[in-house]
């Protein structure tokens, strides 16, 4: 078992598409709790990381989704998308949440979807500018949890991409 204040070996840089499956295994080793989370499928399309997740593992007492799990939910999945598109750009970087916040629509009752994209539609031309002239940035996103058709939460996160030796 790792101690605190252990770095996880990072994942290689992919030699071509992602494979979504093997970080998602990293990302359990990475971060103990991410295996708890009911993460059942992460999918990329254009900008967009989608999760496909399970109530189950994340029920409160009123048999309803926990707000912290989706909380945390939300803001990993704001590092996931920072962290696969650097790896996309050849970087190794760590990435780091700066702020979060989410607000509470609907009760969760059933399996759900997270949805999370650049919350600016030039957010990842600032973020491409800042990393080439300052080696650091940050990129606003935000988050839509969809339990079927209903949107139950929405979310929004900065994170900041730290300086690297890459």
């Amino acid at each position: 078992m790792r101690k605190p204040g252990v770095p996880h070996p990072r994942l290689p840089l992919p030699e071509g598409q992602e494979d979504l499956a093997a970080f998602q295994k990293w990302l359990s080793e990475a971060i103990p709790m991410v295996g708890a989370l009911g993460i059942e499928s992460m999918s990329l399309h254009n900008q967009s990381l989608t999760w496909q997740l399970a109530l189950l593992p994340n029920l409160n007492d009123k048999g309803t989704g926990f707000g912290g799990a989706l909380s945390a939910q939300t803001t990993l999945q704001g590092w996931c998308w920072v962290t696969l598109w650097l790896r996309g750009q050849g970087l190794a970087r760590d990435v780091v949440v700066a702020e979060a916040t989410q607000r509470f629509l609907a009760p969760v009752n059933g399996d759900y979807r997270l949805i999370c994209t650049p919350e600016e539609p030039n957010g990842i031309e600032q973020l491409t500018q800042k990393l080439a002239e300052r080696g650091k940035g940050r990129i606003a996103l935000s988050q839509q949890l969809y339990c079927g058709d209903a949107l139950c939460l929405e979310a929004h996160g900065s994170y900041a991409v730290l300086p690297g030796s890459d």
